[in-house]
């Protein structure tokens, strides 16, 4: 005992007169003692030996050394080299965490009174290991050149599994690609988990294969700043959250998922409402504010991005491909189908550019249950599908007529829509939306409430109605259309442009409107709901109809039409000073209506010389032209009572 107790104080006067570091090796874990921290050791009882209040047996230990390695406060490396794993440990930390390593599998206990944040550092390669990690106290994970696949698990079956409910920051280091692969088999929530939230940073790459459920899974907020992130596969979700979901920059790239590419839920009982600083928050809500996503989903009735609360997107580009069908909801006895975005609250767009393209059966761009609000960003989305419809039994199948379609009730069956909103739709300032919908039942932008447009640009082209403000019952929406401002082009190949299932309101903007039929057949260029006593308001604005107007229509402002006009053809309408040219549709009602400020002089076959072009180059303000024929124009009334 004496000889022992000689070594160790000479030990501590050499690393004390030298200023080094004491390495302490047990197994594959080294834990390393700075000497200006080290002060007195206890040796005890013949068999043991504290450091800076950390036990060792000396059976334990492989090694003693003293070396000048400089040594970084509550620092933990693990370094993975085929089916082994080794650690370093920094002495301030080391009595309060307890490590095992079997092969290459490492599992960190922290102790219920660790006060201080340890910072993890993984890096290395192992086709067969996993880190797991508990405790309570908030931590960092630096993934630095990590290649971690979990074959045989041993503590869980995620390659990281972090038990700790605290905030973990997770950096991608800098210029490094760390690959992550979770076990075939067992019960992991994802290849990724965390039981806290999880702050994601540093300007690395992250690619993740979940092969149980969800690539990343936080128990709680996720955010996101720089790193890239990639989920090539996934069971489940590619990344899957609580409370909220956050990104402000960097880049997310989602594909081969059996479920959503993100998906936010609610983690309580009821949402608390945004809070400052998100401090505290659970809402479910998703804010993407910069960065950029590519999502491609295949799965029946799969989103893209899905929120429990509300969709918020302020910048950052976005691409989402949906490619999935429709199911039967044998719970809910609804068909449902796929969505590039939906929300069981609101969305709103004031930034940012959106490519949303869904070709599935029933699929939408945008599917939400709230309002819908956009004030800025570009929109561009793109459905191809046809409906899919239910059976009594629930089996599925398309239609690919209207006709067809109209047989079922609503709960059987699931339309292709552009944007679905089940509240009301405001569309304002700098907003850009393109919107292309084919396939039986194909609608462009539907609100089962309202919508309102005041300001932006608006385009849509549809099977069914191109903008269509519908009702139910249980929203108590009014069912009105308001145009007082921005562009809109609207055109339907088989119903109506615009349709209003209340009034119907034009008082100010462009619009553009493209119905199939005349006024004596059902479908028209600008609808209301006359079979409830509704009306179109024509009080401003200028206007372009091809297909005529709803009967029995209140037109303040005067409207003139000719029902002689030729397809595919460039006209212009002056009004005053101003000269609009246009490009006359493939297809449409055979009435022509226009309304201005003033009667326009309207010319057909016109060569466009310059304008500003908007409405996807359909439509040019400020235009100047040369040649073309004068139209003879006659005032357009809209007599009698009831629909057309």
């Amino acid at each position: 005992m004496k000889k022992v107790y000689a070594l160790l104080t000479a030990f501590v006067l050499t690393i004390a007169a030298m200023g080094q570091t004491l390495n302490v090796k047990v197994g594959n874990v080294t834990y390393q003692f700075p000497a200006t921290q080290t002060g007195d050791m206890t040796y005890a009882n013949g068999t043991e030996l504290t450091i800076m209040g950390k036990t060792f047996t000396l059976s334990e230990i492989s090694s003693m050394t003293v070396d000048d390695t400089s040594v970084t406060d509550g620092a933990i490396a693990v370094s993975y080299n085929g089916t082994s794993a080794s650690m370093t440990i920094a002495g301030n930390v080391a009595k309060y965490v307890t490590p095992t390593i079997s092969g290459a599998h490492v599992s960190i206990a922290q102790s219920d009174d660790l006060a201080e944040e340890i910072t993890y550092t993984l890096s290395g390669t192992s086709t067969d290991g996993e880190f797991y990690m508990s405790g309570a106290y908030k931590a960092t994970m630096e993934l630095n050149g990590l290649t971690l696949t979990n074959a045989t698990p041993v503590y869980s079956g995620a390659a990281i599994h972090i038990q700790n409910g605290k905030r973990i920051k997770v950096k991608v280091v800098t210029g490094t690609t760390n690959t992550l692969s979770d076990a075939s088999s067992g019960t992991q929530k994802g290849c990724l988990y965390i039981k806290g939230h999880a702050e994601f940073a540093q300007k690395g790459t992250l690619n993740v294969v979940g092969k149980v459920k969800h690539g990343i899974k936080t128990g709680e907020y996720m955010t996101l700043k720089n790193a890239t992130i990639n989920v090539t596969s996934a069971v489940g979700d590619g990344i899957n959250c609580a409370e909220y979901f956050l990104m402000e920059s960097g880049t997310v790239n989602i594909s081969g998922t059996g479920d959503d590419g993100i998906q936010c839920d609610i983690d309580g009982d009821a949402s608390t409402g945004e809070t400052t600083d998100h401090e505290d928050e659970d809402t479910g809500n998703i804010y993407i504010s910069d960065g950029t996503i590519s999502i491609t989903v295949t799965a029946n009735a799969a989103k893209g991005i899905k929120s429990e609360g509300d969709l918020r997107i302020s910048g950052g580009d976005i691409t989402v491909n949906t490619t999935g069908g429709g199911v039967w909801d044998s719970d809910d006895k609804k068909t449902k189908a796929s969505a590039c975005m939906g929300a069981d609250g609101n969305v709103s767009i004031s930034g940012g550019k959106l490519n949303l393209t869904s070709t599935g059966a029933g699929g939408k761009g945008i599917n939400g249950d709230g309002t819908f609000t956009a004030s800025g960003g570009v929109l561009t989305v793109k459905t191809s599908g046809n409906a899919v419809v239910a059976s009594s039994s629930g089996t599925l199948s398309t239609v690919t007529s209207s006709q067809q379609l109209d047989r079922y009730d609503s709960d059987y069956k699931s339309s292709p829509k552009g944007i679905k909103i089940d509240g009301a739709i405001l569309i304002s300032d700098n907003s850009v939306i393109s919107v292309n919908t084919t396939g039986a039942g194909g609608e462009g932008i539907e609100s089962k409430t309202s919508i309102e447009i005041t300001g932006g640009q608006t385009t849509v082209d549809a099977t069914d109605d191109a903008i269509n403000s519908s009702y139910n019952t249980s929203t108590n929406g009014s069912g009105d259309l308001t145009i007082s401002g921005g562009y809109v082009y609207a055109r339907s190949t088989n119903n109506d442009g615009l349709d209003a299932n209340g009034n119907c309101y034009i008082k100010g903007g462009l619009v553009y409107a493209v119905g199939c039929g005349t006024q004596n057949t059902p479908e028209v260029a600008i609808d209301a709901n006359t079979e409830q006593q509704k009306k179109l308001y024509v009080t401003g604005g200028t206007i372009i109809a091809m297909g005529g107007l709803e009967r029995g229509s209140s037109l303040t402002q005067a409207c003139y039409s000719t029902s002689s006009w030729t397809k595919n053809k460039w006209y212009s309408m002056t009004i005053g000073s101003e000269t609009i040219a246009f490009l006359t549709p493939s297809s449409g009602g055979s009435t022509l209506v226009v309304s201005g400020a003033s009667k326009p002089t309207l010319k057909s076959d016109v060569t466009v010389n310059s304008g500003t072009s908007i409405l996807d180059g359909i439509v040019c303000t400020g235009a100047t032209v040369s040649g073309g024929a004068t139209v003879t124009l006659s005032q357009y009334t809209s007599s009698g009572g009831g629909r057309p």
